[in-house]
């Protein structure tokens, strides 16, 4: 039995509201609508993103990963677009969500805020409005583990924190899942692992992530932030596990930043044995539409 799954991150939705940098003032919203404003809306567009959305659509995966930054500078508007994007994308059973540090660019309510994601980010068996992290679900012999990294930062920092709680939630799940035989997948914003990221936008706690992972093991580990197609191993105690990033779902590429990629995995069990096949559909701007390229094998236990 194949199960399929689709990885994306780094929507950054355009544009910006009308008003939206200024409504509910923050100054750090200011900060992040001029950076928009003056740089970010010539690379990230809106039409490439709709176009990765329609690319996997056209693949039917049997699920959908989306590692954060939807949106911007966390304002209402962004959060009423963010959600028709998703509703237009696939419903919450087929699409999981966590959020990056521009889903909480700034200190919002949550129910003026993440809420609107809400649907996209329960576990299966989490029926409370406000969604619990890490949350659990399970797709045939896949489990999919959403761990939340994103919090409001200071001016000039886009890092991220796991903290014990749900650091100590994760080590149980991988733990009683690798016993069950599950494939374990855990999606998260920031790169999970340390110097992996710049200080200033990199996970604080990287390194007792690192730790839960080598002692209780993962299949695969999905994330974004750095805008760049990543493949780093982890030794684990249930063999390597490939942590894997993606470009920005909306970047045209602009000789900084790689052109919008999401990749297509392949899981199943053979011979006793878990193998995943990975195909990266990246952006051609000359057709204007997401081309396959070749299929690696990552080699798990």
């Amino acid at each position: 039995m194949i199960v399929t799954l689709a990885h994306l991150s780094d929507v950054h939705l355009g544009p910006l509201p009308r008003g939206s940098i200024f409504r509910d003032f923050k100054g750090k919203r200011i900060i992040g609508g001029l950076s928009w404003l003056l740089r970010r809306r010539g690379s990230h567009l809106r039409m490439i993103a709709d176009a990765a959305r329609a690319s996997i659509i056209a693949e039917a995966p049997d699920h959908i990963a989306l590692t954060g930054d939807l949106i911007n500078i966390a304002s209402r508007a962004e959060f009423e677009q963010g959600t028709k994007w998703l509703q237009e994308f696939a419903n919450p059973e087929r699409l999981s969500f966590v959020p990056g540090n521009h889903d909480t660019y700034v200190e919002v309510p949550f129910a003026e805020g993440l809420q609107h994601f809400a649907p996209w980010m329960k576990g299966d068996r989490f029926r409370a409005d406000e969604p619990v992290f890490p949350y659990l679900r399970l797709r045939r012999n896949v489990a999919l583990i959403g761990v939340n990294s994103g919090c409001a930062q200071s001016y000039r920092k886009a890092g991220g924190t796991v903290g014990q709680q749900q650091l100590q939630t994760l080590s149980h799940h991988l733990e009683t899942l690798g016993q069950q035989g599950f494939y374990r997948v855990v999606m998260i914003h920031h790169p999970p692992l340390p110097n992996l990221a710049v200080p200033r936008k990199a996970l604080n706690d990287a390194a007792a992530l690192q730790d839960v992972l080598k002692s209780q093991g993962a299949e695969l580990v999905l994330h974004g932030h750095n805008h760049a197609t990543m493949l780093n191993w982890l030794d684990t105690t249930s063999g390597p596990c490939p942590c894997i990033g993606v470009p920005s779902a909306s970047m045209k590429g602009d000789g900084k930043h790689e052109a919008s990629a999401w990749n297509l995995y392949r899981i199943r069990r053979h011979q006793g044995r878990w193998k995943t096949d990975m195909t990266t559909h990246s952006w051609n701007a000359a057709s204007k539409s997401f081309d396959a390229g070749t299929t690696i094998v990552l080699e798990l236990h």
